[in-house]
């Protein structure tokens, strides 16, 4: 005896979700770790008074290091995707 198909009600499907072509990879993921780092290693320079270091370093993770983790995109896995 073949199973009674069902249909969800419309209010409880999911909506079909849009591919957006971002794909977060390993090398997103090491700039965002250096940029944390360059953070970090910022704003320890900043605590023992360094005038020049740590504006620079936190100059370089946040406006270069965390801004190119979330616009590097990787390798695409075929042709014209």
């Amino acid at each position: 005896m073949p199973k009674p198909t069902t249909t969800r009600p419309r209010a409880l499907r999911k909506p079909a979700e849009a591919d957006l072509g971002f794909i977060w990879g390993r090398l997103n993921t090491l700039l965002l770790a250096l940029g944390i780092l360059a953070l970090v290693a910022g704003y320890v320079a900043l605590s023992r008074g360094s005038t020049t270091l740590a504006p620079v370093l936190l100059v370089a993770g946040y406006c270069g290091l965390i801004p190119a983790s979330l616009l590097v995109r990787g390798r695409s896995q075929a042709p014209g995707e």
